[in-house]
Parts: structure tokens; C-alpha cells; sequence
């Protein structure tokens, strides 16, 4: 059987309040404001012959959930590390959380509205 190299997503999402404490004075971004953040963990490699598949979604799942619980309904800027939660701060914040469990781990996504999104490929 030939090898399949694959792309598999899972969703998340979650409310939260953040601002952005260094954007200059007057930035619309510098107050306090919400957002209906959405996000995706993705994993990346090859299809197991045997199983027919790269991981089980709900391994994913396992893996963001408590994440997404330590998120949800929070004001991001008083979490340990979010000081100034960015997209791109927050998606690598939410990396270091994921990465440990999913072995595979190829991108996390944070979509602040659903025009703007950041995609993270991990640490440099």
C-alpha cells in the first residue's frame, strides 16, 4: 500500500478579553476588549497502514482541552506568560502547552475575528 502523507485539524475555540499593552497610546487595541477566539491544532505525517489513520481526533481533542479551559472566559493579560497577549504570542503560548502531548504537532492557528488569524509552525 502506498504511504499517505497527511494534514489532520482539530477546532477549538474560546471567549476571551485581552489588550494590548505595547501598541501605541490611542490604538483601538490598547483598551480592553473581546474577542470570540477561534483556533486550530494541526498535526502533521504519515497514514499507519494498519490504522488508516496519522492520529485519533480525539487525541486532539484530549490534548487542547484543558488549554482551551485555561482560556475560556478569562482576561488573557493576567495569565502566567500573556502579558501581552498578541495573536502570534498566544498562538506560541498555547505551542508550549500542546507540544509535549502531540508528538506530530505541525500548527496551531488563532483567530481573533474572522478576518485576522495567525498560524504558528513552532520555535525557531
Amino acid at each position: 500500500m502506498q504511504s499517505h502523507f497527511v494534514e489532520l485539524v482539530k477546532d477549538f475555540s474560546f471567549e476571551a478579553a485581552h489588550f494590548l499593552p505595547n501598541v501605541p497610546e490611542g490604538h483601538k487595541c490598547r483598551r480592553i476588549h473581546g474577542h470570540s477566539f477561534r483556533g486550530e491544532v494541526a498535526v502533521r505525517g504519515e497514514v499507519d497502514p494498519n490504522t488508516g489513520w496519522l492520529i485519533d481526533f480525539a487525541d486532539l481533542k484530549r490534548a487542547v482541552d484543558p488549554i482551551v479551559a485555561e482560556l475560556d472566559h478569562y482576561f488573557l493579560n493576567e495569565i502566567a506568560g500573556l502579558d501581552n497577549p498578541t495573536s502570534e504570542n498566544l498562538a506560541a503560548w498555547i505551542w508550549t502547552r500542546v507540544a509535549p502531548n502531540v508528538p506530530l504537532l505541525a500548527r496551531i492557528t488563532v483567530e481573533e475575528t474572522c478576518t485576522s488569524r495567525c498560524h504558528y509552525f513552532g520555535p525557531r
